[in-house]
């Protein structure tokens, strides 16, 4: 210790211009800032995740809210909040054990090791990678299936586009189509986020008969249970909602998943 001390007074004793004191005042400096960020990071971590999780509830309610009927259906159901679970994309079930509690789905689109490359044939949404699990919102009532809520993402002309799809017990029909966050030209494609044209979505088909995911933003007018008007003026916003929703409900989105749960039920 005496050593050490020695050491340390012969350091501090050292002019102020002296490159060994300088750079040693530097790598106590780097370390001891560190050390500081390490413990931070480390006791913030419960309050980041409860962070998320409140924000996430929030988003959920301003999304129910938006939804026309949903706070009736949750009444006659007896619930006052959907259940979330972990969805397998790529096995198309749900995830046994996947650990809700903190997931950022977001954050997991980027991560290597939590998601997967798009093939470029399958990536209409323009994404470049997916992760493996998402979570979707459920409302059950007595074993039968009310609604699914799936969120969905996709760039568009100068945003990527997250949005809320709800489906139908039948899995095709459209309950509402909510966007939860966008930065598309103010005034055109940003005008996606309008209750008007948000409203248009209820009641159209995903799929033509034959299960082929066909649904469109068309330009002008929709005239098929499968198309929703434009927007003047935004047509690669159009495109790109368009694009992002056959994606989702494709092969490599929620396509495996939904047809499981068409065939077996929750």
């Amino acid at each position: 210790m005496a050593n050490l001390l020695t050491l340390w007074h012969n350091f501090l004793a050292r002019p102020n211009d002296d490159r060994i004191k300088t750079f040693g005042v530097a790598l106590l400096v780097a370390l001891f800032s560190a050390v500081v960020v390490s413990i931070a990071s480390v006791s913030l971590k419960p309050l980041q995740m409860a962070h998320l999780e409140a924000e996430r509830a929030a988003r959920m309610d301003r999304m129910l809210d938006t939804l026309p009927g949903m706070r009736d259906l949750m009444e006659d159901a007896g619930v006052d909040a959907l259940e979330t679970r972990l969805v397998d994309l790529d096995a198309g079930v749900f995830a046994l054990g996947g650990d809700l509690a903190g997931y950022d789905v977001i954050a997991a689109a980027t991560d290597p090791d939590q998601s997967v490359e798009i093939p470029a044939d399958d990536d209409l949404a323009r994404l470049g990678r997916r992760p493996r699990l998402v979570p979707v919102h459920l409302l059950e009532r007595d074993g039968d299936l009310l609604l699914v809520l799936l969120p969905v993402s996709g760039v568009a002309y100068q945003s990527t586009i997250r949005a809320m799809l709800a489906l139908e017990p039948d899995l095709t029909t459209i309950a509402a189509l909510t966007i939860t966050e966008q930065g598309e030209t103010p005034g055109l494609g940003a005008r996606i986020e309008d209750a008007d044209w948000q409203d248009l979505w209820a009641g159209k088909q995903v799929a033509d008969a034959s299960g082929r995911i066909v649904i469109s933003v068309v330009r002008g007018q929709a005239t098929q249970p499968y198309e929703v008007d434009g927007i003047t003026g935004a047509t690669i916003t159009g495109n790109g909602v368009t694009s992002m929703l056959r994606y989702w409900l494709g092969d490599h989105g929620f396509g495996p998943f939904l047809a499981r749960l068409r065939a077996e039920g929750v």
